[in-house]
This record gives C-alpha cells, structure tokens and sequence, in this order.
C-alpha cells in the first residue's frame, strides 16, 4: 500500500511539474525562415508590454468577405497552421493567424494572462484596419479557450470554436481520472464561464469520435452557451483532426461565413 501510494503521489507531481510541457507543443523556428504558402500573405510582429514578441501571418485577398482572426492548437507553429486556414483564404476571407509564445519564432513566457492579452492585442490590431463587424473569431482544440475569452470583451461579426472543451480541468479529468486535476493545473482556460458573456453569434463543430477533447466536453459547453445566439453540429464520425473532411463541417462552415 504505501508503494502504490508513493507511486500515485510521484505521479501527481509529475504532471503538476510538467503540465506546460503537455498543454503546449511547439515546433520553434529560425529568426530567419521564410514561410511558404499559396496565397499571398504579409509576416508581421508584434511586441507586447512584457517585451515579448508575437510573429504572425495575415493572409491578404481582394475585395475579402471579412477577416478571420485564428487561434490554433497546441502544436507546431504558424507554418502548420497558416497552410491550414488557407482553407479559408480560399473562400475570400482575410486571415491573421499568430503563434503563441515559445511557437515558431514567438518568444515570451508563458501564462495563461499572458496568451489573453496578447490575443487581445491582435485582435486591437485587426481593428485599426477593420471594422469590429468584419471580424470572425475562429478557435481551434486549445485555441478554442482564448478565442471564447476575446469573443466575451469584444463585440465580434461571431465565434466560430472546432473541437471546443468545457475547460481543461475538464479534458484533463478524462485523461487523468484519478488524480486531484484541478488544483494541480496553473491552466484552465474555463471556456464554460466565458461563453456566457458573449453576444455575438457562436457556432461549434464537435466530431463524434475526438479522443483528445471528448464530445461530451463540447456538448456541456453548448449548454452553458446563449441558445439564441449558438448553433451546434455534431459531426458523426469526425475526430480531432479531420473535420475538414465531413459534409456536415463544410456545409456549416459555408453556411456561417456567406
């Protein structure tokens, strides 16, 4: 008994030590790459009160619907993520996707503070060239939490969240059902208080079979939105990665943005 209770206790330091290290997942990159993509883009940097820098990519086209302001997800960096949203350049829309701090060329320390303000600060960016009415907030599996935090202080077109959770306690209680999680995280990104403050529309994309954020996480956070204002689509069969992939998804997807 006191050997499993050791164990049990070891472990439970381990992920309160190394929790950073499994939220976040970076690929860094060189001061110096030079991002390749099809469409036209502009690189920019933004510097934030606490001297951090924040590298980003703000796809440009003609005569655009509006602007897509892209939170991604918890691994690579903005070369991963821009070839991704291209998806919706495609569609005659204006993106602007950052890397958060320690992703790509960023720098800075992390914290949950830290990733609101300095998604804040893009999104006071967008608003000197757009108007707040253009602006679509999207956010992606961990991207979804501070997208949901800037829709809640701002008066976007609308949010848009794929693969959303309730809040990490919430998919970390599913991973690790044993362990005390929410005192053991300095991240929780409760996107089920956040949600209840915005006023604009909200659309969610949820598959059915995401391993990584449960369904069921999107579904209590559905709950917790204003139904007036949020749509739900279940995409039967869709997992983490591949929502692109469905009809549901693309359908809904089309639907909100014309």
């Amino acid at each position: 008994m006191p050997t499993i209770i050791g164990v049990y206790v070891l472990i439970g330091i381990l992920l309160y030590m190394f929790q950073e290290r499994i939220l976040f997942r970076p690929t860094i990159l060189e001061q110096d790459y030079e991002f390749v993509f099809s469409y036209d883009f502009e690189e920019l940097t933004l510097k934030t009160e606490d001297k951090a820098s924040l590298n980003a990519i703000h796809f440009k086209v003609e005569s655009p619907e509006g602007i897509i302001l892209y939170f991604h997800g918890n691994k690579g960096n903005i070369q991963r993520w821009g070839a991704y949203t291209e998806f919706f350049v495609k569609k005659r829309y204006d993106v602007l996707v950052m890397d958060y701090r320690t992703f790509g060329k960023s720098k800075g320390k992390l914290s949950e503070e830290a990733l609101y303000k300095d998604a804040q600060l893009f999104y006071d960016y967008l608003k000197k060239q757009y108007e707040e009415g253009q602006i679509t907030i999207y956010g992606r599996s961990l991207g979804t939490g501070i997208a949901t935090w800037v829709a809640s202080k701002n008066k976007p077109k609308q949010l848009l969240l794929e693969t959303p959770y309730y809040g990490i306690a919430d998919v970390a209680k599913h991973r690790f059902p044993i362990f005390p999680i929410e005192s053991l995280l300095n991240y929780k990104f409760p996107s089920h208080q956040f949600i209840k403050d915005i006023k604009c529309p909200i659309s969610i994309f949820h598959g059915t079979k995401d391993k990584v954020v449960p369904y069921r996480s999107g579904r209590k956070l559905f709950d917790e939105a204003p139904k007036e204002l949020t749509t739900f689509t279940k995409v039967d069969g869709g997992n983490h990665n591949n929502l692109i992939l469905f009809k549901d998804y693309l359908e809904g997807i089309d639907s909100v943005l014309k």
